[in-house]
Formats: C-alpha cells, sequence, structure tokens
C-alpha cells in the first residue's frame, strides 16, 4: 500500500513539473529550474533564444548553435506576452519552455495584423536557456568578442568544409573568404583605389538556391568601389570585396564566403537568412583607376552688414 502511495505521488509530481504556468497576458511557460543565483534588474545576462512556428513547428530564428543574445534586465520595460514578462523569475542555468498566442501578439501590435506568416489561432513555441549574468559591461563585451570568435571559426570551418567536398582549390582572403581563381586576367588587379565592372551571381551555399544575379541576358556590370568609401562604384559585402582583388580585367573567379563577412546574424530577408554562408560566381569585365574626388567648393565670406 505504501508503495502505490509512493509512485501516486510521484506521478502527481512528475504530472505538476509539466504543467505551463500563465502569466497575466496569457503567456504559457515552464521552467527548468537551474542552480544559478536569480537574476536581477538591471544585470547584463547572455542567453539563448529559439521561437519555432506552426505546422511543423519549424524554426523560424535561433541562437543555439550561435551567438547568444546579450541584453539588461529591466523591470519597466518588460515586454508583453514574451519570456521577457518573466523573466525576474528565473536564475542563472533555468532553461524556460514558452507558447505565444498569435491573435494575443497582434492585439498587442507584436505581429502586424496582416502578416501572412502567422495565421489565426496558431502558437509560436520558443525557449530560453539563461546562461550567465555578469557584473560589469566589460565582462560582457569580453564575452560577446570571444562568441564572435567562435561563430567565425564555426563558419570558416562550414566553408572550407564545402570547398573541399566539391573538389574545389582555392586561396584564402585575409579575412577568411574562399576564392578559386579560374582566369586571373589581364593588367592590373582590382584593388582599393579602383573601380571594377562586375558581373556576377550569387547562392547560398547550404542548398545552391540563387538569390541575385545580373548574368541574365540584358544583364549590366555593377560598378564596384573596390575596398569601399570610394568616389564612384557602390561597396559590396567584405568576402566579395576581398575576392575581386585577386583578378584583373576579364578574370573569373567563384568565392566562398562566411557569414560573418557577409550579412551576418540578421540576413537580408527575404532571400538570405541569418547567418548564411555565400557563394559568388564573378567576372571581372574592367578595371579603371577612381576618379579623383571633386575639390570642395570655396568658402565665400558673407558681406559685411552695410553701416
Amino acid at each position: 500500500m505504501k508503495r502505490i502511495a509512493a509512485l501516486l505521488a510521484f506521478v502527481v509530481l512528475l504530472a505538476s513539473c509539466n504543467q505551463y504556468k500563465t502569466s497575466p497576458t496569457g503567456l504559457k511557460y515552464k521552467i527548468k529550474s537551474g542552480n544559478g543565483p536569480a537574476l536581477k534588474n538591471g544585470q547584463l545576462i547572455k542567453f539563448n533564444v529559439e521561437y519555432k512556428v506552426p505546422p511543423k513547428d519549424s524554426v523560424i530564428t535561433t541562437s543555439f548553435d550561435r551567438i547568444p543574445a546579450y541584453m539588461v534586465v529591466d523591470s519597466s520595460r518588460l515586454e508583453k506576452h514574451s519570456f521577457l514578462e518573466i523573466i525576474l523569475q528565473c536564475k542563472v542555468g533555468d532553461e524556460v519552455d514558452f507558447m505565444m498566442s498569435v491573435d494575443t501578439l497582434k492585439k498587442l501590435g507584436g505581429i502586424p495584423k496582416e502578416d501572412p506568416n502567422f495565421k489565426v489561432g496558431d502558437m509560436i513555441k520558443g525557449r530560453v536557456q539563461i546562461l550567465k549574468a555578469f557584473a560589469t559591461q566589460e565582462e560582457a563585451q569580453a564575452d560577446y568578442a570571444k562568441e564572435i570568435d567562435l561563430e567565425k571559426a564555426r563558419e570558416v570551418k562550414a566553408v572550407q568544409e564545402y570547398a573541399s567536398k566539391k573538389g574545389y582549390k582555392t586561396q584564402a582572403t585575409p579575412s577568411g573568404a574562399l576564392v578559386m581563381v579560374e582566369n586571373p586576367g589581364t593588367g592590373a588587379k582590382a584593388d582599393s583605389g579602383t573601380v571594377a565592372k562586375v558581373m556576377y551571381k550569387g547562392y547560398l551555399l547550404k542548398n545552391g538556391q540563387e538569390f541575385d544575379s545580373n548574368m541574365k541576358p540584358g544583364g549590366q556590370p555593377l560598378e564596384v568601389g573596390v575596398g569601399g568609401g570610394q568616389v564612384s562604384g557602390i561597396s559590396v559585402i567584405k568576402g566579395l570585396d576581398e575576392a575581386l582583388r585577386y583578378v584583373g580585367k576579364g578574370g573569373k573567379g567563384r568565392v566562398f564566403i562566411p557569414a560573418m563577412l557577409g550579412y551576418g546574424p540578421k540576413g537580408s530577408p527575404p532571400m538570405i537568412p541569418e547567418y548564411a554562408n555565400l557563394g559568388f560566381d564573378f567576372e571581372v569585365i574592367d578595371v579603371a583607376a577612381q576618379p579623383a574626388a571633386p575639390a570642395p567648393a570655396p568658402v565665400v565670406p558673407a558681406p559685411a552688414p552695410k553701416k
């Protein structure tokens, strides 16, 4: 009899642990308690967060295995119907599962009412992991710099594995992009201080999906101010800018770009997702020197006031 009572007590305890609580705005949440200190107002914290949407719980954004998020806990700005609403209930080491109502978020203005990606009646699932709390801003900044370096290393490794699998012979740019020169071209290379006329095709390394190209009938070369901040020509992402410098007029090549040398954690929606490693096929049609910067207009002194 005692064994049965103990078993029933265990089942009740297990069920209670798996139950979701409800916040004042209707957020459903469940905290898996860690062993760290409780979070305090004004603290800088580091955490991972992930959101999934129906019907197949597709991940729309995640920082797990990427650069974690950082924020200051501010009790005066606790966002409604978000895990931030219950953040002061958490401790370092806690994991939180939560569910947000699309209907509620639309009423609160958290989601545009006309957004077709979020349907009436749907629930957005999320999870948070509180990783660390910092004593000072300098400590948090140093930690963030380490996370940036780790992310760059992950991306460089992924790009190297891609090129190796394809059998491409490449050379690394100073920042870590990989360039495969198919034709070095002639004359001076497209270096800083030049304008390069470029034909290109950009695609995602993950699946080969093309996101931009002027290599189509009627496509016109893109005039790139190599090195950025030039008098003429547009600036391009760092990985492509560095790759152009390996060829001259008539040169062709490919470049494989780690995300942090491209569009980084934010991507460039809707075509380029967050943390997307990119590839570009490119051809330099022409290379020319930058035109001289126009002289500044002379300063004309104001006329003296009449007496």
